[in-house]
């Protein structure tokens, strides 16, 4: 089943965009620079990451220990 269909893989998805996006933001910042477009997507999912970055961790956290007990 795809992500788009599963809600638990859907959530799981977004979680690591958001991850990557900003560990990538914080390691090479020229590279999320742009705002708008294709790169703004993964500028805004940085951005979230930045901003709610217990919240974030938290749902990681959460996440990661559904999917070991499911």
């Amino acid at each position: 089943m795809s992500a788009l269909f599963n809600f638990h893989s859907f959530l799981t998805v977004v979680l690591l965009v958001i991850c990557t996006c900003t560990y990538i933001k914080m390691q090479f910042p020229t590279i999320l620079e742009q705002r708008t477009g294709f790169r703004g997507f993964f500028w805004k999912a940085a951005r979230i990451g930045e901003r709610l970055s217990p919240w974030v961790a938290l749902g990681c956290f959460a996440m990661g220990i559904s999917i070991i007990i499911f």
